[in-house]
Formats: C-alpha cells, sequence, structure tokens
C-alpha cells in the first residue's frame, strides 16, 4: 500500500532539529523521493518502484497501472481465492501433530511425488513490505544486534542448497530440522530457560537466482532465539 505520508503529498516523519525551526511540519511538502536499492534489481523494477514513491499525487503510478505494468506482470499469476497465503504461520501448521483440517496448508507447488523444491515468489508489494522504512536496501544488509523474534537474511545458492546447508549445519548446533518443501522448523534438542527453541524457516524467492530465508522464533526464549542467530552467521549461506 502507498503510505499515508506520500497519498497526503507531505513528510510526516522529520527531525528534531527541523521540528524546532518549523513546528507545523504538516506544511512541508516532499519534494523528492530517494531510495537505494541493491545493484542486482532491474531498470524495470527501479522505474516501477520510482513511480509508486512519487511524491506527487498527481503523477504518482495508480494500482491499476502498477497491475498493467510489464515488469509486475512478469511471471504473475492471478490468485486462486481457494488457497491460503502462506506465511510462517503455516509453517506451524505443517510440523503440528493435529489431523484437524483446518490445520492443512494447501502449497503452490508442482503435484508428483518428484516435484522440485519450488519456493514461493515474492511480487514488488510484498517486497516493500518487508523494508524498514522503505529504503529496499535495508532489506539485504546484516541487522548485526537486531535480530528480536524474527529476522531475515538473502542468499544465492538454490533452494536445495540453502536447505542443505541448513540441515548440515544445525545438527552439531543440536537442532533437529524437520522440512517440508521450502518450510523448515528447527528445533532444539536441550530445554532452554522458556522451553525448547523452535525456529519456523521460510524460503521465499526474490528474483531469479536470489532467495531471501526468513526465520521466526514459534517457541522457547527470545535471547536465545537471538544467540542462536549470531552463532549461525557462519554458516548462513550467501
Amino acid at each position: 500500500m502507498i503510505p499515508y505520508s506520500l497519498r497526503r503529498g507531505v513528510k510526516l516523519h522529520v527531525s528534531v532539529e527541523i521540528s524546532k525551526l518549523k513546528p507545523d511540519m504538516t506544511k512541508i511538502e516532499i519534494f523528492k523521493a530517494e531510495f537505494m536499492s541493491p545493484p542486482w534489481f532491474s531498470s524495470s523494477a527501479k522505474k516501477l518502484i520510482n513511480k509508486i514513491l512519487d511524491p506527487n499525487p498527481a503523477t504518482r503510478i495508480t494500482f491499476a497501472e502498477v497491475i498493467e505494468n510489464d515488469w509486475f506482470k512478469k511471471g504473475y499469476k492471478p490468485p486462486v481465492f481457494e488457497q491460503a497465503n502462506i506465511s510462517l504461520d503455516d509453517v506451524d501448521s505443517i510440523f503440528s501433530n493435529s489431523t484437524d483440517s483446518q490445520n492443512l496448508v494447501i502449497e503452490r507447488r508442482e503435484e508428483g511425488p518428484m516435484a522440485p523444491v519450488a519456493p514461493v515468489t515474492m511480487n514488488a508489494f510484498e517486497l516493500i513490505s518487508k523494508s524498514q522504512g522503505l529504503n529496499l536496501s535495508s532489506l539485504f544488509e546484516k541487522q548485526m544486534g537486531l535480530v528480536k523474534r524474527e529476522t531475515r537474511f538473502t542468499s544465492k545458492c538454490s533452494a536445495d542448497e540453502i536447505i542443505s546447508k541448513i540441515e548440515k549445519a544445525a545438527g552439531p548446533l543440536g537442532f533437529d530440522v524437520k522440512k517440508n518443501n521450502c518450510k523448515l522448523k528447527i528445533e532444539g534438542e536441550k530445554t532452554g530457560r522458556k522451553g525448547h527453541l523452535s525456529v519456523a524457516t521460510e524460503i521465499l524467492e526474490v528474483a531469479p537466482s536470489l532467495y531471501m530465508v526468513e526465520l521466526r522464533k514459534s517457541e522457547g526464549d527470545t535471547l536465545e532465539f537471538h544467540k542462536w542467530f549470531q552463532s549461525s552467521q557462519p554458516w548462513t549461506p550467501s
């Protein structure tokens, strides 16, 4: 969605120094919208983001125009409303012991017992929604010290390679890995302060040959999750 401040055409979040000089900040107009993007972003993707972040409401691209954009339509598949949206909460459902049909997750993957691992593909809006302050470069920087209940990193390895590296590294650290397509549940064997540490993990395709790995603490102590993530940095696939 387009942020409220951009829809208004005003800048609502400013530094303390500027606010002291001009208390009524709602009258300060946005004159440009700058952002940083990784070098692997295509020119068409950058153009689309520029149009979305246009500070002028009169010339800003509309939702209907975004849908018709060539870059946005590449690989786009109309939603099937019978299927549930996949989120990290689904990872817990996949590995739960419940047989309740409500816990079943419909996965977007090829049918057949020999189907290859197929990560969910993220679109432009999902990518922007995961950024911090719409600065897309922050998605791909190491956020040392900022890990709380969840975090993410990117990798150029294939989904199979990422899963293999996680499995090989988890054992020596005392963790067991359960997997279902591109969803994993990493569980600690030892009991911590708040029980066993459990980490829900999902691999998402950001662009061809680039994947994002999301990790979320689903059970256990947050501090232990933080320490576990720091210790796992050396084996984080890149």
